[in-house]
């Protein structure tokens, strides 16, 4: 997409009111296409959410797990032209690939990885901007080249053949950020991002994926069920995803892994890797990184690599429920 080059980086303080409206292009987020007469019923039985049940004008978060319960991929799951769509980070598409297509030989369905292009549009406005294009009123829309799909109260992922992605971007007067925004809203949102570096890392509910609505306990077998469940009903999982906040002695780097340790008396352990972050103009950054559930929220917390810094564990937009 040539319209890339125009995008812009937002420099915004902490607590600054975003633009009403903008839009970027997404080149590190993909997805996976199923389509074929098995498509429903052969990722029915791979993932966590509950693919039966799901309209076509909805969305819903899943994950995809290895026999142990481990994630290979977190992901946006909507019906697009005529199949599905796996909307997820495109680093985690190849490993993901080859795991969701290994039992696909006995079952007539079709698994590749997507050319469409993913646009982000964001802010206040862009429900608005997207009523102007379609008569649908759903969270899922179907559109001539893809689909637009609502992600929270102010977002909305277009995913589009490139040269309507490229036209659409071109002739849309919003404010052109780069994609750090995108995952400023994730961040916000407390969405899991699942990378290839944190591929087989984690079991579902350790990204918050039952308070996202995106694991049925009803819906019969699937790959690491057995682990899921009971992480549910024995009380197994220790671990939750959140978001902190705190001051940074220099910006942090994007593609860079950060740590952060925990106080722990008067000395500082290790609490995990920074899964996802963003940096403000004011020397603040947020983030979202996997801590133990059962942590203070007044735990203080600073980043590994800048010891002078203090970071804390922020409120969560939802509840960390199993339903």
């Amino acid at each position: 997409m040539n319209g890339k080059n125009t995008l812009k980086t937002l420099h915004i303080n902490s607590n600054d009111p975003l633009p009403e409206l903008m839009v970027s292009h997404l080149p590190h987020w993909g997805a996976i296409e199923l389509s074929g007469t098995d498509k429903k019923a052969y990722l029915q039985g791979q993932v966590t959410c509950n693919v039966v049940s799901l309209a076509v004008g909805e969305s819903c978060w899943g994950a995809h797990c290895d026999a142990k319960g481990k994630v290979w991929s977190a992901f946006r799951l909507f019906h697009h032209r005529n199949g599905y769509a796996m909307f997820q980070p495109q680093s985690a598409i190849e490993a993901e690939l080859r795991e969701l297509k290994k039992y696909a030989i006995f079952s007539k369905v079709e698994i590749k990885e997507s050319s469409d292009v993913a646009l982000g549009i964001m802010g206040t406005g862009a429900e608005d901007l997207i009523n102007q294009f379609t008569s649908s009123r759903e969270n899922v829309r179907p559109l001539p080249s893809g689909s637009a799909v609502k992600i929270d109260d102010q977002r909305w992922l277009l995913l589009l053949e490139e040269s309507a992605a490229e036209e659409w971007f071109n002739n849309c007067t919003a404010s052109k950020v780069d994609a750090a925004m995108w995952t400023y809203f994730d961040i916000q949102q407390a969405q899991p991002i699942v990378e290839n570096s944190e591929q087989n890392a984690h079991i579902p509910q350790a990204l918050n994926l039952q308070a996202l609505g995106g694991i049925s306990f009803t819906k019969g077998c699937y790959t690491g069920q057995e682990t899921v469940a009971r992480a549910k009903y024995r009380g197994m999982n220790k671990r939750a995803m959140y978001i902190v906040q705190g001051n940074t002695q220099q910006p942090l780097s994007q593609g860079k892994p950060y740590s952060l340790e925990r106080a722990v008396g008067e000395n500082w352990r290790n609490a995990g890797t920074l899964m996802a972050h963003y940096n403000f103009a004011d020397q603040t950054a947020m983030g979202l990184i996997i801590l133990p559930n059962n942590l203070e929220p007044e735990t203080k917390l600073r980043l590994t690599e800048q010891p002078e810094t203090r970071w804390s564990i922020r409120p969560l937009p939802y509840a960390l429920d199993d339903e």
